[in-house]
């Protein structure tokens, strides 16, 4: 009888409590100050990163070997048969490469490692889905036919409260970073088809910025029905008022927040970047 452990790293955003009630095992990312280092969400949690982040900003790295190593030894254990492991896109991070190497040393364990060609609340959403289906009872073959049918149905839209932290952090040019704070632009970003970050526009202030949120989520309810979940990059006050604005929208199914957007990525995004995952609804 087949037993089928779960798998995902920490860039996925989901709770500690909810990893531990959906029997998740966590791959942490390395969340590195010049001091010390963490483990995501494990040793530093979003609100310690938040805080310091004026002060520092960390660099990351991706989950250990040894963690993957020993998380897969765990589930040998555990008499599990088959193993599933849920990625950050492989764009992002080496993190589903890694994964797939460690995986060729156990030989008595039936593995897949899922690149999502996304991150954060949209990952999330896949993982939780697949501990779903697990506890129903489907089999590992039909849970990894199905896994990739997930990308086209999530997508992925984020407003960015600042560019300081893409600049600081390389993503993108000085001078850019620059006159984007200078004009108090916010950009907009999407996820794109191969899993890359595709900007689709900036606009003046945080209030334009939400308006254009439910102006794209306006866009996918008219064509049928969806869920969506709200992205908090520790902006409570943003996120209350997008659920104010959008939960009562024609063809919106369900409308949730999101865990809070945790260390593994808010050091790109910094404090105030809020977002939202829509998914089409069967």
């Amino acid at each position: 009888m087949e037993k089928i452990a779960l798998l995902t790293d920490s860039a996925s955003d989901i709770s500690m409590e909810l990893l531990q009630k959906n029997n998740i095992k966590l791959l942490p990312f390395k969340i590195i100050y010049k001091d010390k280092e963490y483990d995501d969400r494990i040793e530093i949690t979003p609100h310690m990163m938040y805080e310091r982040l004026e002060n520092e900003i960390p660099k990351t790295s991706l989950p250990s070997i040894e963690k993957m190593t020993n998380a897969l030894q765990q589930a040998v254990e555990e008499g599990c048969t088959h193993a599933i492991i849920i990625t950050i896109s492989s764009a992002f991070s080496g993190t589903n490469n890694a994964a797939r190497i460690v995986c060729e040393d156990f030989k008595d364990i039936e593995t897949f490692v899922f690149d999502t060609k996304t991150l954060s609340a949209a990952q999330g959403i896949m993982v939780l889905k697949t501990a779903e289906m697990i506890r129903s009872g489907k089999s590992f073959k039909e849970i990894t036919e199905v896994l990739p049918t997930f990308r086209d149905k999530i997508d992925s839209y984020f407003a960015l409260d600042t560019l300081e932290y893409l600049k600081k952090g390389g993503r993108i040019g000085a001078v850019a970073g620059t006159v984007g704070e200078f004009l108090n632009l916010k950009p907009i970003i999407t996820v794109a088809d191969d899993g890359t970050f595709m900007g689709i526009g900036k606009v003046r202030g945080s209030k334009q910025a939400l308006s254009k949120l439910i102006s794209i989520l306006k866009g996918y309810l008219d064509k049928g029905k969806h869920s969506v979940w709200i992205v908090n990059g520790n902006a409570a006050d943003k996120v209350q008022w997008l659920m104010d604005n959008i939960k009562d929208l024609p063809n919106l199914v369900e409308c949730n927040v999101a865990g809070i957007t945790g260390p593994a990525l808010g050091v790109n995004t910094g404090s105030g970047s809020v977002g939202i995952v829509i998914e089409k609804v069967d």
